[in-house]
Order: C-alpha cells, then structure tokens, then sequence
C-alpha cells in the first residue's frame, strides 16, 4: 500500500512543477539581466545612499582544524584599523553597500580593501529592528605577503546579524592546509 502512495505523491509533484513553472532565461540574456541589475545596484548605492557606514575589524580567527600550531601561534588574530562606507536597503529589505577598509592582517602587516557588499534580509522578529543577513562581497585587496601588495580580486560570502543601526558582520576566507581559512569579523554602524 506505501508503495501505490509513494508513486501517487511523486506523480503529483513532479506534474504539478511544469504548471507553476518560470519561463527560463538562459545564456546571454541572464548574464545581461544579472550584470544591469548590479551595475543599477552599485549606482544607486553611489548616488543615493542611506546610510554612511563605520567599520570596525575586530577578529581574524584562524581554523584551528586547517592550521599546525606553530603558525597560529605567531599569527595576530586582532585586525586593528577600520573603514568606512556607504548602504542603503531596498524595498524588500536587502541590503547594499559600498566600502573600503584598512587593517592589520594575520602578519600584522596593512591590508587595504574596497568592495561592494550585498545581504539579503529576514526579519525573524517581524519587526525592522532585528535583521539578519546572507550574502556576497566582491572587491579588490592587497597584501604584503603576496607580490607585494598587487592587487588581489576577491569574491566571498558575507553573514550578518544587526540591530537597528548596529550590525556584526563576518565572511569566511577558503583556503588549504596553513593558508586562508580565516573568519574575518567586524562591527558596522550605519549613521
């Protein structure tokens, strides 16, 4: 008898998916609907901002699972320096910023970066005060570490719990076995 169920269940479903489909775009046209959308974004983060942001890192945390002890051990996990920016949100709660920061990295040696950062919001409280965030950051950094500060394009994700004008933000850096993997944390307050 579970078996009669199972195949009507699955039929129902896999049939009921064409019906509630969206046409799909494909290739170029997507690529084109995805690069406007987020040159419009960038612009009218420019040009319209909401917010002025403060950065302010303060944790680069090294894997302990991916690092050998000797090198955490010399490593500075407290990045200090800061940044600023600019945000604002959408109408559907998603936010978008542009923004350059300055800090101490794992070598204690200055880390410049600017990027672009996007979040998609929820608002598990119903409310606008609690919100929290998932998304990418894209930019360009340099370290002195590598090629001596040339530039370095970057594409991460980005995580975030704020409220109200307070949000903690965080992204993960990939890596191999002692090199990258750092969760990179910072606080942002928006004025």
């Amino acid at each position: 008898m579970r078996h009669p169920l199972a195949v009507l269940w699955g039929t129902l479903i896999i049939g009921a998916v064409p019906a509630h489909a969206v046409e799909k775009v494909y290739g170029e046209s997507r690529i084109r609907d995805w690069w406007n959308h987020f040159t419009d974004d960038v612009s009218q983060t420019w040009h319209q901002p909401q917010h002025y942001d403060l950065y302010v890192p303060f944790l680069s945390w090294h894997n302990r699972l991916t690092y050998d002890k000797d090198k955490t051990d010399d490593y500075n996990e407290m990045p200090w320096g800061g940044g600023v920016g600019m945000s604002r949100y959408d109408s559907n709660g998603d936010w978008s910023a542009l923004y350059a920061m300055m800090f101490k990295d794992s070598h204690n040696m200055w880390q410049p970066m600017i990027g672009y950062g996007w979040e998609k919001g929820w608002y598990p409280a119903g409310g606008q005060d609690f919100r929290l965030g998932l998304g990418l950051t894209a930019g360009i950094t340099a370290r002195d570490d590598f090629a001596n500060y040339v530039p370095l394009p970057l594409v991460l994700p980005l995580f975030s719990a704020g409220y109200k004008r307070v949000n903690l933000q965080f992204t993960y850096i990939p890596g191999t076995h002692n090199n990258g993997n750092v969760l990179f944390a910072w606080m942002r307050f928006a004025f």
